[in-house]
């Protein structure tokens, strides 16, 4: 299984961040980044699958960008970040990448998650 996920958990609410826009980017050789797709959190905080169909997941640097300021301001809350880029090594024979973000008005930490 090749993919890119993501899950969002808002730790303030202690619930799932839904309807975060997420924009996934992969940097060609010249260091210029290319989207590859965006989507939007599920109603469970989570993007199940960012990668294309039609993209194979090569060696490379990727990114991820969160537009928390939108998710905020759906709340009437203003977080200090207004997006949160993720940016990730893919290596050679590595298949599966699920990036969770932990999420509050002032402060995200990040893992790879299984």
């Amino acid at each position: 299984m090749r993919r890119i996920s993501t899950h969002i958990l808002d730790t303030v609410r202690g619930k799932p961040a839904a309807s975060v826009p997420v924009r996934l980017e992969h940097r060609d050789l010249s260091g210029a980044w290319r989207e590859l797709s965006t989507g939007r959190t599920d109603p469970d905080g989570r993007c199940a699958e960012l990668l294309p169909e039609n993209h194979s997941l090569s060696e490379g640097v990727y990114r991820l960008t969160f537009a928390t300021a939108d998710y905020f301001a759906a709340q009437g809350i203003q977080g200090l970040y207004p997006f949160i880029e993720v940016t990730f090594q893919v290596r050679s024979g590595e298949s599966h990448f699920h990036i969770p973000l932990l999420l509050s008005p002032n402060g995200y930490s990040t893992y790879r998650g299984s």
